[in-house]
């Protein structure tokens, strides 16, 4: 994905009306989950449906999943705008500043402790860009591209700590704003401090060769802490280098983070002048700055961002070199990176049908389709996917009732599953499997590490289990 994403990247190099158009992409789509994020932290979301989700009040994501990822998509799209602004004049710049206003009340909303780092190191550094810009000594071609003056871009940090403390109080009901959670922090059992402490653990105990790529989860679930345990379900280690070091060692980690770190240092960009470079690298810090508190990467879209930052940053670097203006130039082979593109929109459109197609499965009768628009699904039809393999497999194993019949091929469906997701669905049904064909050993162990894991969710699951056949749930 990253690849192809490149090669999109390295396309528009040389194009300023293609460059322009990454520009107004990144913030429409800003603007617009802006909109939606609003409605969602104001209740107001289910005249939105189904172009977007209605969570509980005080609650915005746009169509991002959660919180942090909207934060960094806000974030983009002002990098975004403070390009455009560079490129355009008089009321068509004017017209940025209602999406200004729009980009930092979403900001704000989002609650993204993570969004106000990225919020604060944007202002700043476009701050920065804009001092050196309207220096005497700046060339020509830099005083001919202006960013809004210093204190402007400045003003957007107290503006942000202005619609933290407004929002929650034009909501009308308690909501958590940014400011109570910048005080509280999170709630025991949850911090990230307390995650990477964990990881650590993990860590030291393989250091050379990791647990395994995608291993985290049982790694977490399976290994015996001495100290305090991260309460949640752990896929990730919420900050990319400890990631690569927990999954695939410490010396892959080193080796894939230091050979980042020189081609950065190598890049400059702190000495970067051209804009288009500029705007890249401010993206790209976004994503790499989320990748330091979770996990972007593990995310289409902003591998799709991620790609075309590298694409547009590495081609110009080797252009520049043979001393031609960059907006003049075409790379080579453009007509092959345009069929990369276009084999990623068809990969894209294949994925995303794949996608609904399988997650019927994950869906109330209700909401899926109308009667008689598309047939229901089935786990003989899903089973001939190949993306969502494993999300298939965890829907049969989670609608398969345990019985002496199948109790063997539950049981390997979920020892297999159990290092996909090992979520107290996987652990009830290994234990049960496993009771049922004689494995007490395993039974035993399997409910040890399930109750030290899952202690509410063990209670459940003992409740459930010694009910008779028939009484009735609480």
């Amino acid at each position: 994905m990253v690849g192809f994403a490149a090669c999109v990247g390295a396309a528009a190099v040389g194009d300023s009306r293609k460059s322009s158009s990454l520009a107004w992409g990144v913030l429409a789509a800003g603007c617009l989950s802006a909109v939606f994020g609003l409605f969602q932290y104001y209740g107001a979301a289910k005249a939105l449906f189904p172009w977007t989700s209605a969570p509980e009040i005080g609650q915005a994501y746009g169509n991002l999943r959660q919180r942090n990822q909207f934060a960094t998509l806000i974030s983009m799209a002002l990098v975004a705008a403070f390009w455009l602004h560079g490129h355009l004049s008089g009321r068509a710049r004017a017209a940025l500043l209602p999406a200004a206003v729009l980009l930092t009340l979403a900001a704000a909303a989002s609650t993204s402790r993570t969004g106000l780092l990225q919020w604060l190191s944007i202002s700043a550094v476009a701050a920065f860009i804009a001092w050196r810009e309207r220096r005497p000594a700046a060339p020509a071609r830099a005083r001919a591209y202006r960013l809004p003056h210093p204190l402007l871009s400045l003003a957007l940090i107290p503006a942000y700590f202005i619609a933290a403390w407004a929002l929650p109080q034009l909501a009308g009901a308690t909501v958590e704003g940014m400011l109570l959670r910048l005080r509280d922090g999170a709630p025991e059992g949850h911090s990230r401090l307390l995650l990477w402490r964990n990881v650590l653990d993990l860590i030291a105990a393989h250091p050379w060769r990791g647990w395994g790529w995608g291993e985290l989860s049982f790694a977490h679930y399976s290994f015996p802490y001495q100290g305090a345990r991260f309460v949640e379900l752990l896929d990730n280690a919420h900050n990319l280098p400890l990631q690569l070091a927990v999954e695939l060692g410490v010396p892959a980690a080193l080796l894939i983070c230091g050979g980042f770190a020189w081609l950065v240092l190598a890049a400059g960009p702190w000495r970067e002048r051209d804009p288009l470079r500029l705007m890249a690298w401010g993206m790209l810090g976004a994503i790499v700055l989320h990748s330091l508190l979770e996990y972007p990467l593990w995310y289409g879209p902003f591998q799709l961002v991620f790609g075309v930052c590298l694409g547009i940053l590495w081609p110009v670097r080797r252009l520049a070199r043979i001393s031609a203006p960059v907006t003049d130039v075409a790379p080579r082979g453009a007509a092959w990176y345009q069929i990369v593109a276009l084999l990623l929109v068809v990969a894209i459109g294949y994925a995303g049908w794949d996608y609904t197609r399988i997650s019927r499965l994950y869906m109330a009768p209700e909401e899926r389709a109308p009667a008689g628009t598309q047939p229901e699904p089935t786990l003989d039809d899903a089973r001939t996917s190949w993306l969502y393999m494993r999300y298939v497999r965890f829907a049969e194993l989670v609608l398969t009732p345990v019985d002496r019949a199948n109790a063997a091929y539950v049981h390997e469906l979920a020892q297999r599953l159990l290092h996909f997701s090992p979520e107290p669905r996987v652990i009830g049904k290994l234990i049960e499997s496993a009771t049922l064909l004689g494995e007490d050993r395993e039974a035993s162990e399997q409910s040890a590490l399930f109750r030290r894991a899952y202690p509410d969710e063990y209670a459940a699951w003992l409740a459930a289990r010694s009910r008779p056949s028939g009484a009735p749930l609480d």
